[in-house]
């Protein structure tokens, strides 16, 4: 079947809802363990000082532009077109591989738009659940390192995307998917592959599943060891997991639960990692426990106020990979949503796909610099702060300093609600005499309190473009 056919008949799929989170695939976990190791602690709280950051998913998937992996999953969710064989699909789906030659490849850009946007941490994608390494890993052929891109001199993708980033002072994330769907030793041949999940019986199969953490743990050395320092190990994939910890809240996820324990021995693998990279922070998201230093909620914002780490892991676009004619939020939207997790004490992380050529979608990069207008005028109110008792009044978020001396009020306008002439919460009252002034310019504002509500004018000049407004002041105890 002609390449262009199938692309085609995928693009209805791929266009659609992100429908892996609707399923289960990453939800929140609701116990959180603080880190014991001070290096880890010190690198925890410099993370939390970041707020904002970009993930990167990129991989086969971006060559024909569908959904990043999923659609090569069996699961009853998945909508693919239904003249193809599910071993026909995958095939092709395999073969990607021939093709995925990104000749301007060029994370310089990436690198400068994430920049321009005031974002100030990295995770990159460096193997998705398909397999397909976008690393020179000797674990296996099937990589970025071993196909067309070969003999490229930046094919070794990931150590010049952690470099580029580097550059622009970024922490430096790597993502790796703890399933690996190309693998025999996750996905056996011999037997058909119903879901997310190993295909086989481990307990009557352990050296496979031997195979497999050997496979995992070696992958895993060779990022933590030839790529330069890494600040966080995010692990994706929580279905892969020691079976005893498949609690009332996995189950309640509506996720296929394993039939078996897929254990790869987490503390192993974190004693090489942190012997290699000191204090790096673990994400193994969704197993609760001393592996998950900050939790990753997807595609969604707490309801309330969380006291440890956390980060919303949101799409800029309808999906994470490229995919064509993607719809992209507006700055604003953007904006209104880093200021609220921020305010509950999180960070957002926000995910954009390259083309398969390696380079960002021009609008990708139109709407991170509109985003740069507004944090870098106002990141005062952002980075470098922690959460307040009082967090929200209305439209009203609040942060505060590390050192607790000024509080931050940020007002997230509504659209269409520009030109605002005052504004009005309740609670954080500045302290009698407190100059009142706007983050952007320093300018001192007229402000008035009474019967605990705060009421502040603002300057006629402010700029129309304004999507929330910045104050800070020192709040009366």
């Amino acid at each position: 079947m002609k390449r262009e056919f199938i692309i085609a008949a995928l693009l209805i799929f791929a266009l659609g809802k992100v429908i892996a989170q609707e399923n289960g695939v990453h939800q929140q976990s609701t116990v959180y363990e603080w880190p014991s190791d001070p290096q880890v602690k010190q690198k925890l709280d410099n993370w939390q000082d970041k707020k904002f950051g970009m993930i990167v998913h990129w991989g086969l998937y971006a060559v024909p532009g569908v959904i990043e992996s999923w659609s090569i999953c069996s699961e009853d969710w998945i909508d693919r077109d239904s003249t193809l064989t599910y071993d026909t699909y995958k095939k092709w789906y395999w073969d990607l591989n021939k093709e995925f030659n990104p000749v301007n490849f060029n994370p310089g850009q990436w690198a400068k738009a994430g920049e321009s946007a005031g974002m100030k941490y990295l995770v990159f994608t460096t193997k998705h659940h398909d397999g397909f390494a976008m690393f020179d890993t000797k674990e296996s052929d099937f990589s970025i390192a071993k196909g067309p891109f070969a003999n490229n001199p930046k094919a070794d993708v990931a150590k010049y995307v952690f470099d580029a980033f580097r550059k622009e002072g970024f922490m430096i994330g790597a993502y790796f998917s703890k399933p690996d769907w190309h693998s025999q030793y996750y996905w056996w041949s011999k037997y058909a592959t119903p879901d997310r999940n190993n295909n086989y019986d481990i307990k009557k199969n352990q050296w496979r599943w031997n195979q497999f953490k050997n496979y995992t743990f070696n992958q895993l050395s060779e990022l933590m060891t030839r790529y330069g320092s890494i600040d966080i190990l995010w692990l994706d994939g929580g279905w892969v997991r020691p079976l005893e910890t498949v609690n009332e809240e996995v189950l309640s996820w509506g996720a296929p639960v394993p039939k078996w324990s897929q254990d790869i021995d987490m503390p192993k693998i974190a004693r090489m990692a942190r012997k290699a990279q000191p204090g790096l922070l673990m994400v193994d998201r969704t197993v609760h426990g001393p592996y998950e230093n900050y939790q990753t909620p997807e595609q969604k914002i707490p309801d309330t106020q969380l006291n440890h780490p956390w980060e919303s892991c949101m799409t800029l676009g309808g999906a994470w990979g490229f995919v064509p004619n993607d719809q992209y939020k507006q700055a604003g939207v953007v904006i209104n949503k880093l200021v609220e997790i921020v305010a509950k004490g999180g960070s957002l992380l926000l995910g954009v796909g390259p083309k398969p050529d390696g380079t960002l979608p021009d609008e990708v990069v139109a709407q991170l610099n509109a985003i740069g207008q507004w944090t870098s005028k106002n990141g005062k109110a952002i980075y470098n702060t922690r959460i307040t008792k009082n967090y929200q009044s209305g439209q009203t978020w609040f942060t505060q300093s590390k050192d607790g001396k000024t509080i931050f009020a940020i007002y997230c306008l509504k659209e269409g609600e520009y030109p605002v002439k005052t504004i009005s919460w309740i609670g954080n009252l500045p302290k009698k005499g407190a100059i009142v002034k706007l983050v952007s310019s320093g300018k001192k504002l007229k402000w008035s309190a009474i019967d605990g509500k705060t009421t502040v004018e603002l300057p006629g000049d402010l700029p129309g473009t304004e999507i929330a407004v910045a104050l800070e002041f020192t709040r009366d105890n």
